[in-house]
């Protein structure tokens, strides 16, 4: 019988406005909806005023034609829904009925306007960007805080700015997406959902990460001190809960427990046998792998 295996790499805030705001030269103007459930206080507009020099988003999100930068944008909206929602990443990449309108829906609660609709091809990065970002958080963290050099600022990062860091932080060190795109579009994004300041931030960060990635000068802590700080280090470098890479290397030593670690990090793979016992042969099948435009590339049996 006639086999072969294939490994094939998988490409693996709030409700809507109630009321109008409009700040002219001489004067404040209110105009309530309808469906206003809460009156807004004047002191909390005029705060916002004196906060943002400008005033909050139309009740009316409009619809941004960002082609370039909408996988990143419902990216960064799913990882919102994942860390101040409690939503499950693998729920969000199921497809079922008006999921796709479901998720646009909260794109336009969340960031204030709408993208195009998705193709297959930007939702397999969108589920990679996804993925991998949940996963590098503690060392990206670890970087994005040696960026901002202070860690009060770091901590004081609103949650949707935080996420685009995060975005283009894990596109530029692991995906090795080029950096000026990625730079620009991440600030485009930044501008579109906040404000042209949160734009000015990203920009820098982002910046200073291309260069230090360049010069080969990232940051990373030091294996240094008893055990428990070497584990904080290990947790950091590899992304990894601290019990985990404590329980790991006293169980398996510290060399073993970081190649768990490494191989924990690597990208998902799928493994494919010809069933030519149906008359279907290797040739068939990595014709076919050709044809879908997917990697593969055989193992010895």
């Amino acid at each position: 019988m006639e086999t072969t295996i294939c490994s094939v790499h998988s490409f693996s805030l709030f409700s809507s406005a109630n009321s109008s705001i409009s700040l002219t030269d001489t004067k404040l103007s209110i105009t309530k909806h309808p469906l206003c459930a809460h009156p807004i206080s004047s002191s909390a507009i005029i705060s916002y005023a004196h906060k943002h020099k400008s005033p909050p988003p139309s009740s009316k999100p409009k619809t941004v034609d960002n082609s370039r930068c909408r996988h990143r944008t419902v990216a960064a909206a799913r990882l919102m829904r994942i860390e101040l929602g409690g939503a499950f990443a693998d729920l969000l990449n199921e497809k079922g009925k008006g999921s796709g309108d479901n998720e646009m829906a909260y794109v336009e609660r969340s960031l204030g306007f709408r993208t195009k609709d998705l193709d297959e091809r930007d939702l397999r990065l969108v589920t990679e960007i996804v993925g991998g970002t949940i996963r590098w958080r503690r060392y990206l963290d670890y970087v994005l805080l040696s960026l901002c050099h202070d860690e009060r600022t770091f901590r004081n990062i609103e949650p949707l700015l935080l996420q685009i860091l995060r975005v283009g932080c894990y596109e530029i060190l692991k995906l090795e997406m080029p950096p000026y795109a990625v730079v620009d579009e991440n600030v485009k994004l930044a501008k579109y959902a906040l404000r042209p300041g949160a734009g000015n931030m990203v920009n820098g960060i982002l910046r200073n990460l291309v260069s230090m990635k360049d010069n080969n000068s990232l940051p990373l802590p030091k294996l240094d001190g008893d055990d428990r700080m070497q584990a904080r280090a290990l947790a950091t470098i590899y992304s990894h809960p601290v019990w985990m890479v404590r329980r790991w290397t006293k169980l398996l030593g510290q060399a073993a427990a970081v190649k768990l670690m490494m191989w924990n990090n690597t990208d998902p793979s799928f493994s494919l046998r010809a069933n030519s016992g149906k008359g279907f042969s290797r040739d068939d099948l990595i014709m076919k792998l050709n044809m879908l435009k997917v990697d593969c590339y055989l193992e010895k049996l």
